[in-house]
């Protein structure tokens, strides 16, 4: 198998062969010119479900919780960039505010065994979350390189720090890091100091990708190559207007649908929409794209608190 590609300098972490993502002037420039569609403040028409403690044998039931955060549950109970909050924000009071519940209360969260952190975005590493996390769970925590001393501060852990192309063995689930046409930053000053990922779980004989937050990119095919077609993947369709800034870091929805295509997913669930407006589509826009851009029954949109059980 041929090794992912070089993405580190020296001092940041960058998007090997393809376009970086734009920076501090440009995000100025859309915040100045944007004209983000109009969405509904909150939305009330999340039923909430309640996940079962555990599930045995060979299903796979996959639970759309919101945006990033989908529970998978097959023999070990996995969860993905957790958010709870009600800000995708370091600041309770400012910042980017949920539209929609989340599909699971959290008193009705089962154990959960393994967090995969996809990188340091505040909508996809939320530790108001994560110290809840902490507090009712013995979990562990993968996460891509340096992240592991944000969580350590906080007393969050044990944690799994891998670069792309790396693996940790948790009981009898083998977690693959892999490339993400993405970048991190959680201050001014810390921009790609910290490195972003997708994760490839294998568990019980079952294969799932979660892309988290990506751009497209040959990422896909290398992923495909060297782990086969996934059962499940789970890839980003939101937050992709206007293309010129958003393009080199979030796939819009027909993008997707071509990322599903190049993997062989057997299902693609469409993941980092619905719950946060955090770009200039509306906040239903990615999904009603998705249906209308050749996605057949094979890449589904699951509405927050809605599951699917694969077998």
């Amino acid at each position: 198998m041929s090794s992912f590609p070089s993405h580190f300098d020296g001092k940041r972490f960058y998007n090997p062969g393809a376009p970086q993502a734009r920076g501090f002037l440009d995000l100025l420039r859309w915040k100045f010119t944007s004209r983000p569609k109009p969405s509904p403040r909150f939305v009330a028409d999340v039923k909430q479900t309640k996940p079962p403690a555990r599930v045995e044998g060979s299903a796979l039931r996959v639970t759309m919780v919101n945006h990033s955060t989908v529970l998978l549950q097959g023999g070990v109970n996995i969860l993905t960039d957790p958010i709870w909050s009600e800000r995708a924000s370091p600041f309770g009071w400012i910042g980017p505010r949920r539209r929609r519940d989340p599909g699971v209360r959290w008193e009705d969260l089962p154990p959960i065994d393994i967090v995969l952190l996809s990188h340091n975005h505040y909508d996809h590493l939320d530790l108001p979350t994560l110290r809840r996390l902490r507090k009712r769970d013995a979990s562990e925590y993968v996460v891509p390189l340096r992240l592991a001393q944000l969580l350590r501060a906080e007393k969050i852990g044990p944690v799994h720090e891998l670069d792309w192309g790396e693996s940790v063995e948790i009981g009898e689930t083998s977690i693959h890091c892999v490339p993400a046409m993405h970048f991190s930053a959680r201050t001014m000053f810390d921009r790609n100091r910290a490195l972003w990922c997708g994760y490839v779980v294998v568990s019980s004989g079952r294969t799932a990708y979660f892309a988290a937050d990506t751009g497209f990119g040959e990422h896909f095919a290398a992923i495909r190559e060297r782990f086969g077609a996934p059962r499940l993947a789970l890839l980003p369709i939101g937050a992709y207007e206007p293309r010129w800034f958003m393009g080199p870091a979030h796939m819009g929805p027909e993008e997707a649908v071509r990322a599903h295509r190049i993997l062989g997913a057997h299902t693609s669930i469409a993941i980092h929409h619905g719950t946060f407006q955090l770009a200039d589509e509306a906040i239903d826009t990615p999904s009603s794209r998705l249906a209308k851009c050749g996605a057949d029954d094979s890449f589904l949109v699951l509405a927050n608190g809605q599951h699917v059980t694969l077998e």
